[in-house]
C-alpha cells in the first residue's frame, strides 16, 4: 500500500480517473453494440443518421486516450463499410 503523502494522492486520483475512463468505455461499447444492431436489421437510414454520433463518441475518447486513435479510426471505417453494403 501507498506510503507517502503524495503516493496516497495519487491512488486516489487514479481510481478517479479509473472510474471516468470505465464509464467512456462503457459508453463506447454501447454505441457501437447499437449500431451493430441497427446493421444487422439492415436499416441504412437509421445508421446512417446515427454514423455522425458514433464518430463523435469514439473521436471523444481516442482523444482521452481510452482507446488508441487508430482504433477509433479502424472501427469507424470498417462500420462505414458494413452500412454501405446494406
Amino acid at each position: 500500500m501507498a506510503n507517502t503523502k503524495s503516493a496516497i494522492k495519487r491512488v486516489r486520483r487514479i481510481s478517479r480517473q479509473t472510474a471516468v475512463n470505465r464509464s467512456r468505455k462503457s459508453k463506447f461499447r454501447s454505441a457501437v453494440k447499437k449500431m451493430n444492431v441497427l446493421i444487422e436489421k439492415k436499416d441504412k437510414k437509421e445508421a446512417l443518421a446515427f454514423l455522425p454520433k458514433l464518430n463523435s463518441e469514439l473521436m471523444k475518447i481516442s482523444k482521452t486516450g481510452v482507446i488508441k486513435k487508430q482504433n477509433a479510426s479502424r472501427n469507424i471505417s470498417r462500420i462505414t463499410k458494413k452500412i454501405y453494403s446494406l
